[in-house]
């Protein structure tokens, strides 16, 4: 009596299954589920090439100029109506030796000044973030850790530091600072007011964050392990909780680069930024706001930059905001 079709066709798959090898299973790493992420984000993946683009232009400035452009400070004349003191040519003279034109009054080189312009700019927006994001981490640990008055001695600082107008501080601190300070001098003391400023006021935003963060995390069981077994405070502040702070850190961080980049552009606009001749994109705007009905380009071109580097960060920091959620899919 033969056996049934089914039974051997079972048999059979069975044999084979045995035949091939078992693929062991693997763990994921949380960081290695959130490139994972990441990478499906197209949106996202393209804000951060911008970024990286745009930080390599920032530190090889010198050499993209001598290669596509003129030096920043230097005079073209030539490419004047000596009439009008406006560019010659369409776009506001950009042609194959000056990519995006001259500006009015002076001939300066455009290109270059952008380029330049983005050291001022990423510089200022990174260290400010830096200085935020420490302030604003070890505080915000510290008041959600801790509780009680340390708690409501920190909340109301930030409370006061949000209230204070930041824009009227920095104008009127500009203008009393000498020219010498911090063993830096002219625009290295600009740039340190800015950094300082921007990041002192910046930080309770990430301070708030990390307070709210670390006040759910320290109800945790792995905290409550960590005290049974007699760990300390301090070694449960910087072992157990800081570790699950990096990620909101790390969002924060890339979406507080590109307010730092504005308000650094702001500044400049309003006289209290790096100085002349110093090439900065918010003073740029500043320069064509006379002249913009005569040569508009040079307007558009300054604004476009400060454009796609915000929403370079902002794209980068909402996919890797995504990525790092674990309640995503």
């Amino acid at each position: 009596m033969t056996a049934p079709l089914h039974d051997t066709a079972a048999d059979e798959i069975a044999a084979v299954a045995a035949k091939v090898p078992a693929k062991a299973i693997e763990g994921r790493s949380p960081g290695r589920i959130a490139w994972t992420r990441l990478k499906r984000d197209k949106i996202a993946l393209t804000g951060a090439f911008l970024v990286l683009f745009l930080i390599l232009v920032a530190i090889f400035a010198p050499q993209i100029v001598s290669l596509f452009g003129h030096p920043p400070n230097e005079f073209h004349e030539e490419m004047l109506d000596p009439d009008l003191g406006i560019p010659k040519g369409s776009f506001g003279g950009m042609s194959s030796d000056f990519l995006l034109g001259v500006e009015p009054t002076n001939g300066r080189d455009v290109f270059s000044r952008i380029v330049y312009g983005a050291r001022i700019s990423l510089l200022v927006a990174f260290l400010a973030a830096f200085v935020s994001v420490v302030i604003g981490s070890v505080l915000g640990a510290i008041a959600g850790f801790f509780g009680g008055w340390v708690d409501a001695i920190i909340s109301r600082l930030m409370d006061l530091l949000l209230a204070f107008p930041q824009l009227l501080f920095t104008i009127a601190l500009v203008s009393v600072v000498p020219n010498s300070l911090w063993g830096l001098t002219g625009t290295g003391v600009r740039m340190g007011v800015l950094i300082v400023v921007i990041g002192f006021f910046g930080w309770p935003y990430i301070g708030r964050i990390v307070r709210g963060q670390t006040m759910s995390l320290r109800e945790r069981e792995y905290v409550e392990a960590a005290r049974s077994l007699g760990a300390g405070r301090g070694y449960i502040l910087r072992k157990e909780l800081l570790p699950n702070l990096v990620a909101p850190i790390l969002v924060y961080t890339t979406l507080i680069i590109p307010t730092n980049i504005l308000t650094e552009a702001a500044l400049s606009f309003l006289g209290a930024g790096v100085k002349p001749p110093t090439a900065s994109w918010g003073k740029m705007l500043s320069d064509a706001v006379p002249i913009y009905q005569a040569d508009p380009t040079f307007m558009v071109v300054p604004g476009i930059a400060i454009f796609i580097t915000v929403l370079a960060f902002n794209l980068f920091g909402d996919g890797l905001r995504d990525a790092l959620d674990p309640k995503g899919s």
